[in-house]
């Protein structure tokens, strides 16, 4: 599987290409196309899909790292 996630300021997590979605009880989720936006805000009425609510109450989470942050117990955090 091939896919990509960006993250797109202040607004949801776009992924696109091959990929599964799955509830935490590790149920499929139909996502019905290879390109989806996930819901980055909570208050979307179609999670985890994203509805375009993060706009009426201006939410901000900008575009995040360009690298993850380091895992406690990782190789950073010697």
């Amino acid at each position: 599987m091939t896919s990509t996630i960006t993250p797109y300021e202040d607004g949801p997590l776009i992924v696109r290409g091959d990929f599964e979605l799955r509830t935490p009880e590790g149920e499929p989720i139909d996502a019905a196309r290879g390109t989806i936006a996930l819901c980055r805000c909570g208050r979307s009425a179609d999670k985890p899909f994203c509805d375009g609510t993060h706009k009426t109450f201006h939410f901000k989470a900008g575009t995040g790292r360009e690298h993850p942050s380091p895992r406690p117990g990782g190789p950073d955090d010697a």
